[in-house]
């Protein structure tokens, strides 16, 4: 049904999400829910910074704006099915996935501006990737919920990753890849914190 959509996701990502951490997953909704809610959050807040940051920048301006304003309306999705729920909204660490990618960010522009954009580009690919692999298991509500995201992470991921080619001015493959290996690494690694971009669960 989406093999179309997801099938440069899937060429772009160096690997797939584990069939451990979807089991998790499944067996950890409420968790699942706050933690997607979380991200949602944390991705317009990151789309927010890049433009105060980079105003100049204006080719990044009007996707990243778009890329916010639809991350908050999902925000607002995912916090209306945990009332929905009684899934109460508590605090959570954050997962060792996104600052581990960070601390591979080169110190000097515009290489520190390119690397966030690719490492957005992995984020939301993941998200997408991890949408798709969940919504099977997962009860009516939250699978056509689930599927209904695939469209918008897709975008997500490609203009991220368009963004960094065209603030790079040249070949940025080689750091793609090279990004690609460690959010893989990220992945297919035992993971002791289960959050929505965590690795293989460890056994308690």
């Amino acid at each position: 049904m989406y093999q179309e959509l997801l099938a440069p996701v899937h060429r772009f990502l160096h690997c797939p999400t584990p069939a451990a951490w979807c089991e998790q997953a499944r067996q950890q909704i409420p968790l699942l829910l706050v933690d997607h809610a979380n991200c949602e959050k944390k991705a317009a807040a990151t789309a927010m910074s890049l433009i105060y940051r980079y105003v100049e920048r204006e080719p990044l301006l009007i996707p990243l704006a778009r890329l916010a304003r639809e991350e908050l309306h999902h925000f607002e999705q995912v916090v209306t099915l945990m009332r929905q729920r009684q899934v109460a909204y508590t605090q959570l660490s954050p997962s060792r996935y996104a600052a581990s990618l960070l601390k591979g960010v080169r110190t000097h522009e515009p290489a520190t501006l390119v690397d966030k954009l690719i490492i957005g580009a992995y984020i939301e690919a993941r998200s997408c990737e991890r949408f798709a692999k969940l919504a099977p298991l997962l009860d009516e509500e939250l699978q056509r919920f689930y599927y209904s995201l695939l469209r918008s992470e897709a975008r997500h991921y490609s203009d991220y990753l368009m963004l960094a080619e065209v603030c790079a001015g040249e070949d940025i493959s080689a750091r793609i890849h090279w990004f690609g290996e460690r959010e893989a690494e990220l992945i297919l690694s035992p993971d002791q914190t289960f959050r929505f971009h965590s690795g293989v669960p460890v056994a308690d």
